[in-house]
């Protein structure tokens, strides 16, 4: 079932004028944009009835059925049109990604060069990557992966996620936008108002709503390295570790520019200083102070700093003056449309019968994307028993989905919005908290 009313309306419209050749292979297209993959399949094959051997609907058809791990289906549309030299090399980039989906890396390796040195436009950055060797990171810029920092575990890698794979969180994606990737993006309009790409924005919420996610797609959307560090990555039992560990993290950044290191966990690292009763753990939240502002101005240009914490309210207050994690973003548990979004995004490569992914988004309310996976992945468990018993493959169905909704549990949303409820009404003279007062009326 679709949720776009502009597309519902293209349907209705194609269906009563079925013979109109470019209508239906508009609707094809935004069909396919949009992630409604089984629905975009049908409509390609109804544009290839009207225009048998037509290579842009062979195409789009061929993309759906590579975007549903459907290979083989793929490479059986598009194997007329790869027999005849001078073939479009649009198709041998799809035929290449359906070739690495069945195991065949060295044949997708060969399409894939065949098509780019015929047509460079076509290039597939992500294909490319996955198809060559991985090469060592240089100094600048590193988009290759993975190089390490040889004092600690943390390595620099190129992400493949961006904001297309983040279902909703508009409003985030937007903030991250602004703060993190435009001053990259658009180097000389920020230079002129005296802003450098740098700088830092912690993102809150409860446990699963996919901060750490959304860090991995603001690299990807970059094309920046991307850093994940946890808690193991710094802490050490012996004294001065930690510091030298945190100061090889960030020298690693600066080196691997442009980048985006990213904390999970914040707060561990961050903690308030006044509650420390350690004086080796003060001094841990001085050394990350002391790297973030660098030894000059220019010291972290091009290293954009993310971090992500369910505690924000137990992070020094140092952090969040302006340079540092200046700007609070919360990630708030997804809405309705937001869960639809992210349950599409989460079933696009299994077998699906019609889905209405409204309908489970309706049935799972304060369901982070976490609690989300695990309902899809218990639902896609039960199929694979079903599929085995019958002797074939059983698409998953919305019944599916909602029978496993039925027996999970939101993990920690409502517990998460109960703590800070407490901030909120008795610790907010700041006002950092008032993004969350909308989420916290109906929490006793």
């Amino acid at each position: 079932m679709l949720d776009d009313a502009g597309l519902r309306a293209l349907r209705e419209a194609a269906r009563l004028s079925p013979e109109n050749l470019p209508l239906r292979r508009h609707l094809a297209e935004q069909l396919l944009a949009g992630g409604y993959l089984s629905e975009a399949e049908a409509e390609y094959r109804a544009a290839l009835r009207l225009a048998p051997g037509d290579p842009d609907i062979v195409a789009g058809l061929a993309e759906a059925f590579v975007r549903q791990s459907s290979h083989g289906a793929a490479l059986s549309a598009l194997e007329p049109f790869l027999a005849v030299p001078g073939y479009p090399p649009q198709l041998g980039v799809i035929a290449a990604r359906a070739l690495l989906g069945e195991g065949d890396t060295v044949g997708a390796a060969q399409r894939y060069r065949d098509a780019v040195s015929r047509d460079p436009a076509v290039s597939d950055t992500d294909l490319a990557v996955r198809l060559e060797p991985p090469q060592p990171v240089t100094d600048v810029p590193a988009y290759a992966a993975p190089v390490s920092s040889g004092e600690t575990g943390v390595e620099a890698v190129r992400s493949r996620v961006t904001f297309a794979d983040v279902a909703g969180m508009d409003t985030v994606k937007e903030a991250l936008r602004i703060k993190l990737l435009l001053p990259v993006q658009q180097p000389d309009l920020f230079a002129a108002f005296g802003k450098r790409a740098g700088g830092g924005v912690m993102m809150y919420g409860p446990p699963g709503a996919g901060k750490t996610h959304l860090a991995r797609a603001a690299a990807g959307e970059l094309g920046a390295s991307f850093i994940d560090v946890g808690l193991a990555d710094i802490l050490d039992m012996y004294i001065g570790s930690s510091e030298r560990n945190l100061r090889a993290t960030f020298n690693l950044a600066r080196r691997n520019r442009p980048c985006v290191l990213f904390f999970d966990e914040v707060d561990a690292l961050a903690a308030r200083r006044a509650d420390m009763r350690q004086a080796h753990n003060r001094q841990l939240v001085n050394q990350f102070l002391a790297e973030f502002d660098g030894v000059d101005e220019r010291a972290n240009e091009g290293v954009l700093v993310l971090a992500a914490t369910n505690a924000p309210w137990y992070v020094d207050a140092a952090f969040r003056r302006p340079g540092r994690f200046d700007q609070l973003v919360f990630v708030p548990p997804p809405d309705v449309a937001a869960r639809a979004a992210i349950l599409r995004i989460l079933c696009r490569d299994k077998p699906l019968a019609e889905m209405d992914f409204d309908a489970v988004a309706r049935a799972t309310d304060q369901f982070a994307g976490a609690d989300l996976k695990g309902v899809v992945d218990r639902a896609v468990e039960a199929k694979l028993q079903q599929s085995i018993s019958a002797g074939r493959l059983v698409p998953l169905t919305t019944q599916d989905l909602l029978a496993a909704a039925r027996n999970a549990r939101p993990t920690a949303v409502r517990e998460w919005l109960a703590t800070a409820r407490n901030y909120v009404l008795h610790a907010n003279d700041s006002g950092a908290w008032d993004e969350l007062t909308p989420w916290i009326k109906d929490i006793r």
